[in-house]
């Protein structure tokens, strides 16, 4: 199978390593990896280098390019991007995906999926999403710095099982990889940590444990979370009674100098997820009927 990785960031360095790693020389599987500038050429001169807390390695992809029309059709392609670089990424690989190709979002935010069959209509795709804290550090080099690093993907039904194939060729290169058939609920179960968590420190500077250590950062991080809770719910996502203090748990759970991405996009002057996340939580009240205070204030905030 001829395996796409769409985008060598954070995510897609450290997935795509782990791929290319465990099937550098298969004869059954081709990794290649779609990359641009001055990573792409690290890449293609030293590979990709990982440090992660599994140990550190050096990536060699069958194909590094920036080039689609190189890689010929994709049997599978795990788009690794950023959101606002989507359609983009989508609309510049559609000659490389056919209608059976399986295509894998594993972005931030809950509507990745349609996004993607609104420029890849004839592709099968498949919802999912990560949970891993990692960046890169140089070009060339991925640091893998927090996170569960787990993988899940699927759908909302019982088709799911006719996945697992992709299931096995994860497992196979020592990902911790899931399939469900609750897929939007994991997704909405994601969101509700990384789009309030996501837009705050961006919005004050604070990384995880500054958030928590301050009592009223803290209280509006958990409103925020509310109000996330209360439009997936009228969404009919089903989500414990408990999720939020579950999620502020897990948000505790992380080393105090975690930063999200979002935050570390707007530190270094780059485009951020704002979109995807504060601004798509805000519409979504307005769609749902549900105020969204806090999320308004910080979406204004982060405008100014």
């Amino acid at each position: 199978m001829k395996i796409g990785i769409v985008g060598i960031g954070g995510v897609g360095g450290y997935f795509g390593g782990k791929l290319t790693r465990e099937y550098k020389n298969s004869p059954e599987h081709e990794i290649i990896f779609i990359a641009r500038g001055k990573h792409l050429k690290a890449i293609q001169k030293n590979g990709l280098q990982l440090f992660t807390r599994e140990g550190d390695y050096v990536a060699r992809p069958a194909l590094a390019t920036d080039n689609p029309a190189q890689a010929g059709i994709f049997d599978v392609v795990l788009f690794c991007v950023k959101s606002y670089n989507l359609e983009s990424s989508a609309q510049s690989l559609k000659a490389n995906i056919k209608k059976n190709t399986v295509v894998i979002p594993l972005l931030n935010g809950v509507n990745s999926g349609e996004r993607l069959h609104a420029v890849l209509p004839d592709a099968d795709i498949v919802r999912g999403c990560v949970y891993i804290s990692s960046f890169i550090e140089k070009p060339g080099v991925v640091r893998q710095a927090e996170g569960s690093c787990k993988l899940i993907f699927g759908t909302d039904d019982k088709s799911a099982n006719q996945y697992k194939y992709i299931l096995d060729i994860l497992l196979q290169a020592r990902i911790d990889a899931e399939l469900t058939d609750k897929i939007s609920e994991v997704l909405w179960t994601k969101y509700l940590l990384m789009c309030p968590l996501g837009s705050l420190t961006s919005a004050t500077d604070k990384t995880y444990g500054g958030i928590m250590a301050d009592q009223i950062l803290r209280k509006k991080l958990r409103g925020m979370m509310q109000e996330v809770a209360m439009i997936a719910r009228a969404r009919n996502i089903s989500f414990p009674e408990n999720a939020v203090e579950k999620t502020m748990e897990l948000v505790g759970s992380f080393a105090y100098d975690t930063k999200t991405s979002m935050q570390m996009d707007r530190e270094k002057g780059k485009q951020t997820e704002i979109d995807t996340l504060t601004a798509y939580i805000c519409e979504a009240g307005k769609e749902s009927g549900i105020p969204t205070p806090l999320h308004n204030e910080i979406y204004f905030q982060l405008q100014t």
